[in-house]
C-alpha cells in the first residue's frame, strides 16, 4: 500500500481537532487501520489465489472449488489445452483446461488436487470507496499484493465492443493491475472476492491507476454454467452495433446521430424478427438510453435468454420507432 503524506496546515489542523472533538479516528489512525486490513486480508486470502502458466504466459487464477477447480480469464487460457498451476504452498501441478466463454472472458481449470482452500464470493457490490485488496501474479510476480479504493461500478470500456464483449459492467479501482493479475481476485476488507482481475488501462494511454475487475456476481454465474454445463447461455439480440459518429450519419443521410448504428442483422435473428434491418439506428432498450455500443451490450448482459425488450430505434426519416424484440440463447458460432 502506498505510503499517505499528510501535510499539516491549519485545514488540516482543524481536520484533526474536529476528529478530537468527535471520537473519529485521526488521519494517522485511518491510515494504521487501512494497512492493518489489508495485512489481514492478505494473510486470510493468499493460498486461494494461484499463479497460471502456459507456453504463452502467465496470468492468475482464484481457487473456486475444494476439488481442484480453479476459476480464471478466459484470454489467460486461450488455444491452451492445459496448463500449470503454481500454488501459494510452492506446489507446481497441470491443469486441464474444463470450459471457457469468451463472451464474459472467463474459464475454469481442473486440477488433480483435493481439500483446496476455497475463496468466498461477495455477490454483493461493494460500494464507492470501499477498501479493495488485489491478489496475484503481476508479470510473474507471485502472490502479489496491491490496495485501493472502488473508484467506480458498472463501468464500460469505451470502444471495446469493436474487440471484446468482456469489458462491460466493471468494477473499477485505483489499485494497481498489471499483465499478469488477470484472472486473480479483488477482496474487499472482510476478505471476500468481490471482483475478479480483468484490465487495466496503462500510463501511456494517459491513465493513472485504471484498473478494472469483473463482479463477483457475474463470476459466480458463468462459473457455476461453465461447471455444471460446460458452456454459458447469454442474451443474444441478432444485431451488430456500432458507434453512430456524425460523420457515419451526414454519409447515410440521417438527421441524427444519436444511438449505435446495426452494421449487421442476423437473418432470422432475433432483430430481423422485430423489423430492424442493417443501418437502423437502436437508441434505446426498453427505458435504458443506448449511446454507444458498450450500453448495448450492457443491456443484453442484465437479461436472459426469452426476455422480451421493446427496442427503440430510427431509420433516415428520424422517426422513433419500437418493435417488441424476444431474446435468444447466443449460438455457439457466434462470440
Amino acid at each position: 500500500m502506498s505510503t499517505v503524506v499528510w501535510r499539516f496546515g491549519l485545514a488540516a489542523a482543524l481536520l484533526l481537532g474536529l476528529a478530537a472533538c468527535t471520537g473519529s479516528p485521526a488521519p494517522a489512525q485511518q491510515a494504521v487501520a487501512g494497512t492493518q486490513a489489508v495485512s489481514a486480508v492478505s494473510a486470510r486470502a493468499l493460498p486461494s489465489v494461484v499463479k497460471i502458466l502456459t507456453n504463452g504466459g502467465n496470468g492468475s487464477g482464484v481457487v473456486y472449488a475444494a476439488d481442484g477447480l480453479i476459476l480464471t480469464n478466459e484470454h489467460v487460457v486461450r488455444g491452451a489445452p492445459t496448463v500449470q498451476v503454481a500454488f501459494a504452498d510452492g506446489q507446481r501441478v497441470d491443469g486441464t483446461v474444463r470450459a471457457v466463454d469468451a463472451v464474459t472472458d472467463l474459464a475454469l481449470v481442473q486440477v488433480a488436487r483435493t481439500g483446496l482452500p476455497v475463496a468466498k464470493f461477495q455477490p454483493e457490490l461493494p460500494g464507492l470507496g470501499d477498501l479493495l485488496i488485489v491478489i496475484g501474479s503481476p508479470l510473474g510476480f507471485e502472490n502479489s499484493v496491491t490496495a485501493g479504493v472502488v473508484s467506480g461500478l458498472h463501468r464500460e470500456i469505451p470502444g471495446s465492443a469493436a474487440e471484446s464483449q468482456a469489458l462491460i459492467d466493471l468494477v473499477q479501482t485505483d489499485a494497481a493491475i498489471s499483465p499478469g493479475n488477470s484472472g486473480g481476485a479483488v477482496f474487499d476488507a472482510a476478505g471476500e472476492v468481490v471482483g475478479i482481475s480483468e484490465a487495466y488501462i496503462p500510463p501511456q494511454a494517459g491513465a493513472v491507476s485504471l484498473g478494472f475487475a469483473i463482479p463477483a456476481a457475474t463470476a459466480v454465474d458463468v462459473a457455476e454454467q461453465l461447471k455444471n454445463t460446460g458452456r454459458a447461455r447469454h442474451a443474444f439480440a441478432g444485431l451488430e452495433p456500432a458507434q453512430l459518429t456524425p460523420q457515419i450519419a451526414a454519409q447515410l443521410h440521417l438527421p441524427r446521430a444519436d444511438g449505435v448504428i446495426a452494421i449487421a442483422v442476423t437473418p432470422g435473428g432475433p432483430a430481423a424478427n422485430a423489423g430492424l434491418r442493417p443501418g437502423d439506428v437502436v437508441t434505446a432498450v426498453d427505458d435504458a438510453t443506448v449511446a454507444t455500443p458498450e450500453d448495448f451490450l450492457v443491456q443484453l448482459r442484465r437479461r436472459n435468454p426469452g426476455d422480451t425488450v421493446t427496442v427503440t430505434f430510427h431509420r433516415p426519416d428520424g422517426q422513433d420507432t419500437r418493435a417488441a424484440l424476444t431474446l435468444i440463447d447466443r449460438p455457439a458460432f457466434s462470440q
